[in-house]
């Protein structure tokens, strides 16, 4: 079984555009990208999502990672496939929606919060592990549960994680992120958002030098 590498990122930060339209995507895609986000997750619970996932992928330069958030089904995979994404953000483990994104190319990211799901997840050969919510296990809770799980295997919290908290989860050797309300919320213009990821990076940078000013 050949797994699908979660590409290297000197930001391994996915931006979550949980609610964004397909007339607004285009600038607050570019506006993220220009600020140094290179993924961007796109949830299938937005307004005409696969509309805005194409303009997405579209606009950005090759070596951004643009997919969909919320995979439910075997015809969602083909749909962001059809459209051009590259990324697949599911909220559990199904094994079969993994296989199917994994035969298409694309980086896999399923949502786990117990040992049972993350050991799933890496054995269906999942390029990354989503654990969510991240704010109620914690960083010390999903470094007891790493210690179990492959040592190549990319672990990323999400959920009540923003620049104010990364100190903590990085210290904890938890370096990616998905990042949600923190960067975007509907309503927000293109400039908002670049406001928001610039500290965003900003913060990220003090924590990772943070950590290595330690070791």
């Amino acid at each position: 079984m050949s797994v699908v590498p979660f590409p290297p990122m000197k930001y391994p930060l996915v931006a979550i555009l949980r609610g964004v339209k397909p007339g607004e995507t285009e600038g607050i895609v570019s506006a993220l990208i220009e600020r140094g986000m290179t993924a961007i997750e796109i949830p299938l619970n937005s307004p005409d999502p696969f509309r805005s996932i194409e303009i997405a992928v579209k606009c950005a330069p090759a070596g951004i990672l643009i997919g969909a958030g919320t995979v439910l089904t075997l015809d969602d995979v083909a749909r962001l496939h059809d459209v051009g994404g590259r990324l697949m953000v599911s909220p559990n483990v199904d094994p079969e929606i993994i296989a199917s994104a994994r035969a298409r190319g694309m980086v896999t990211m399923p949502g786990v919060f117990s040992p049972t799901e993350a050991l799933l997840a890496a054995k269906a050969g999942a390029s990354s592990l989503k654990f969510f919510p991240a704010s109620v296990l914690g960083a010390a809770g999903i470094t007891a549960i790493r210690a179990v799980l492959p040592a190549d295997i990319m672990i990323a919290a999400v959920g009540g994680v923003s620049d104010t908290n990364f100190a903590d989860y990085v210290k904890a050797g938890i370096t990616a992120f998905g990042l949600g309300s923190s960067l975007y919320k509907p309503g927000m213009t293109a400039a908002q958002v670049a406001d928001r990821a610039k500290a965003t990076i900003e913060a990220y940078d003090r924590a990772i030098g943070q950590r290595e000013g330690a070791a």
